[in-house]
């Protein structure tokens, strides 16, 4: 038989194991100055790659749109293990819900990654320069600094359909992006405050037609969209001759930097997007939507919740790589 103090040392091992089931997959690898010892430079390697961009060419900062949302649309599918920069004909760069990446987005991850492998060659993932990338981005677009763990993996699979199945789309209600956000761990206030995200960045016209032209399969144009607002969106997408090339803000209220405006424009119905104003019509997120005005809360809790959102899914150990090069999985030995 089992002595006392062998049982209380694997009821301490099945106590630990149900800890981690429930509280999710948050590796407890990830931690703050992460490459510190390994390649302490690493940070800043990525900060001047980008900022060279953001300084050097003009219009350079809005590449930092793109790396934003790359960084969401990493992470929301499958986990942030930079599955989303895989080449590849099925890959989850294929996916409709993909296909306006910005390539000069994707250029900056891979230039920071080749300077990261002539200072430390096979140290930093392609996950963990997205997630610091995707910080310098909101700090660059006027946003506030917060600090990123890591310690992320890099994946070796990428389906367009795991794209297309999970990320969230410009018609869904509260319910449904609650239930999406759920799947991968976040809460309710954190899917609103991420989504203050589209205080910095545009939107096309596919996303849109259903609301102007046919909401909820009525024929007819969403009756919440103020009339003046409803005829300037149609001017960028008319009904039968949208050109998805158009770009348009998600924030009508102060469209040029990141900051709380997106949601001033949600309390005056400017929502673009039906996913947008219903953070605002639903009762249950307005409170929240109201208090995120103000400016400070918003860079503190947009901090937090880009954090959190660092955790979903990421890979450790055995489970991933750290790839050579962030378009490819590495050779097998």
């Amino acid at each position: 038989m089992a002595s006392d103090g062998t049982r209380t040392f694997l009821l301490f091992l099945a106590v630990l194991n149900l800890s981690n089931l429930v509280a999710g997959s948050y590796p407890t690898t990830l931690r703050d100055n992460y490459y510190q010892t390994s390649c302490p430079t690493a940070e800043a390697v990525v900060k001047k790659v980008l900022t060279d961009h953001f300084n050097g060419v003009q219009f350079g900062l809005i590449a930092a749109t793109g790396i934003i949302r790359l960084a969401f649309h990493d992470c929301h599918v499958d986990g942030c293990d930079a599955s989303v920069l895989l080449d590849g004909p099925n890959t989850e760069k294929k996916a409709e819900h993909n296909g306006f990446l910005q390539p000069t987005s994707l250029d900056l991850i891979d230039k920071a990654k080749a300077k990261l492998e002539k200072v430390c060659p096979g140290v930093v993932s392609c996950a963990d320069i997205i997630a610091y990338a995707a910080r310098d981005s909101v700090v660059a677009a006027g946003g506030g600094s917060f600090k990123v763990e890591g310690g992320r993996k890099d994946g070796r699979v990428s389906i367009a359909s795991h794209a297309q199945s999970q990320l969230p789309t410009g018609d869904m209600t509260v319910d449904a992006l609650t239930a999406n956000f759920k799947s991968k761990g976040l809460t309710r206030d954190q899917m609103v405050i991420l989504s203050g995200s589209h205080t910095f960045a545009a939107g096309h016209c596919h996303n849109l037609v259903k609301r102007l032209y046919n909401f909820r399969g009525t024929g007819k144009t969403d009756p919440s969209i103020p009339p003046a607002f409803a005829a300037q969106l149609k001017s960028f997408c008319p009904k039968k001759t949208f050109n998805d090339t158009i770009i348009f803000s998600l924030d009508q209220v102060d469209p040029l930097s990141f900051e709380s405006g997106y949601y001033k424009a949600l309390q005056q119905h400017l929502g673009v997007f039906t996913s947008d104003q219903s953070l605002y019509d639903d009762t249950r997120t307005r409170p929240l939507v109201n208090q995120l005005t103000s400016n400070p809360l918003f860079q503190k809790k947009f901090g937090d919740a880009m954090r959190a959102m660092g955790r979903v899914g990421v890979k450790t150990g055995s489970n991933g790589e750290i790839r050579k090069n962030c378009r490819h999985v590495n050779p097998k030995a």
